[in-house]
């Protein structure tokens, strides 16, 4: 059975800046997009979010993708993993 793609997915959005351009990345699913404006990189990484979980749809490999991300299945639909922590780790003592 191929799972539906359910529009009340979230997902995790990193967002750094490299020279001018505003790099958007999702950790999950390792995907990423970039804008000139940090809506424009986030508006493109949703497309390629969108993009991306359609072609997993396609071949049949949506439900093994969302499980090795974290994601559980409930009620016939997706829950995202808890974000606990996001912050920066100094390797420095």
């Amino acid at each position: 059975m191929k799972t539906p793609i359910s529009p009340n997915l979230s997902f995790t959005i990193q967002i750094f800046r490299e020279g001018r351009t505003y790099v958007a990345h999702n950790p999950e699913l390792n995907v990423s997009s970039c804008g000139d404006t940090l809506d424009d990189a986030k508006s493109n990484l949703k497309d390629a979010l969108v993009g991306f979980l359609k072609s997993a749809q396609k071949l049949g490999t949506l439900d093994e993708i969302l499980k090795e991300a974290g994601y559980v299945r409930k009620n016939k639909e997706w829950v995202e993993p808890r974000l606990v922590l996001s912050g920066r780790l100094s390797l420095v003592s």
